[in-house]
């Protein structure tokens, strides 16, 4: 199932993939720590909005779907997931 923001996310992630690219060209040619770490912080900070938007359309397509069948099994398998992936983002 395609969602209406697929298209929008995925001209984000190309953004940030020219950043990166943008980044290592820093690197190769021996820019100015500073410069590089404000492009990098940049890069991190846009992967931030991505995997928000990404963790906004999970809750309100998957987790509210789940909710909305009331499937318990599935209930508590999407509960599960969201937990584990909140658990590994905080090591």
């Amino acid at each position: 199932m395609e969602r209406p923001g697929k298209a929008q996310l995925l001209n984000r992630l190309n953004r940030i993939e020219g950043q990166v690219r943008g980044v290592a060209r820093m690197v190769e040619d021996g820019r100015y720590c500073i410069d590089i770490l404000t492009q990098v912080q940049a890069a991190r900070a846009a992967l931030s909005r991505v995997e928000s938007e990404l963790l906004k359309d999970h809750l309100s397509h998957c987790i509210e779907g789940a909710i909305v069948s009331g499937d318990r099994d599935e209930q508590r398998k999407k509960a599960a997931e969201l937990i584990e992936l909140l658990e590994r983002a905080a090591r």
